[in-house]
C-alpha cells in the first residue's frame, strides 16, 4: 500500500511521515490553513530521503505557476486540484516533472480516465474537509480497473484499513485525519495512519 501524508509544515512532522514508512509526503502551496512556502519546503526537504517522494500540492493555479513555483522549492512531484485538461497533464511532463491529479468522487467517467498522470488522487466532494464518503463505489469503476490511483477524503488511522480494501485502492494520501486541530499535525496519529495502512496491505 502507497501511504502520502500530505500539509506537512513543520521537520517533526516530515520526520515522523518518514520513518513511520510513508512513501510520499505533501506540501500545500496554495490558500490553505497548510500552506507554506517555497523557502520551508526547500528546507523540510532536509527530512525527507530519496526513497521517498516529496510532492507539491496546488489548486488553482495556472499550471507554468505551479511549475515555477515547485521548482523554486526542489520539487520533482505536482498535485493538481481543480479544473485541469489532458494539455496541463502534459506541460508538467515537459517541464520534467512528475505529476498527481486530483479529482472528486462526483467526478464524471471522462473526467477519471487516464489522462496521462502518473498518479490519479480521488478525493471526497469537498478536499480536505475531512468528510467520509463512500470508499466501496470506486471499486467497480472500469476506468480505475489496473490504475495505480489514490484515495483520499476523510480518512484516519480507525478506517483507512477498511476503506483502502472496500476502495480496491492502491494507495492513499492523509492530511486532515492526522491532524490535533485544523492545519496542526499530531505525530502520534501520523504513526498510527501508516502502519494501519501498510499493514492491511499485508494480510
Amino acid at each position: 500500500m502507497f501511504v502520502k501524508v500530505c500539509g506537512l509544515s513543520t521537520p517533526e512532522s516530515v520526520r515522523e511521515a518518514v520513518e513511520s514508512g510513508a512513501d510520499a509526503v505533501g506540501f500545500v502551496l496554495t490558500a490553505s490553513p497548510r500552506v507554506v512556502s517555497p523557502s520551508q519546503v526547500s528546507a523540510l526537504l532536509a527530512d525527507v530521503p530519496e526513497r521517498v517522494s516529496p510532492i507539491g500540492v496546488f489548486r488553482h493555479e495556472p499550471v507554468a505557476d505551479a511549475v515555477a513555483i515547485a521548482r523554486a522549492a526542489g520539487l520533482q512531484w505536482i498535485q493538481l486540484h481543480g479544473a485541469r485538461t489532458r494539455e496541463d497533464i502534459a506541460t508538467v511532463h515537459d517541464a520534467g516533472m512528475k505529476v498527481i491529479r486530483a479529482v472528486t468522487m462526483d467526478a464524471t467517467r471522462q473526467e477519471i480516465e487516464d489522462w496521462g498522470e502518473d498518479l490519479l488522487l480521488i478525493d471526497a466532494a469537498v478536499p480536505g474537509s475531512g468528510e467520509t464518503w463512500d470508499y466501496a463505489a470506486m471499486a467497480e469503476v472500469p476506468e480505475l480497473q489496473g490504475r495505480r490511483w489514490l484515495l483520499a477524503g476523510g480518512l484516519n488511522p480507525a478506517n483507512v484499513a477498511d476503506a483502502s480494501l472496500k476502495a480496491n485502492a492502491w494507495g492513499v494520501d492523509v492530511s486532515s485525519g492526522v491532524e490535533a486541530s485544523r492545519g496542526v499535525k499530531d505525530l502520534a496519529k501520523i504513526r498510527d495512519f501508516v502502519h494501519a495502512a501498510k499493514s492491511d496491505a499485508t494480510v
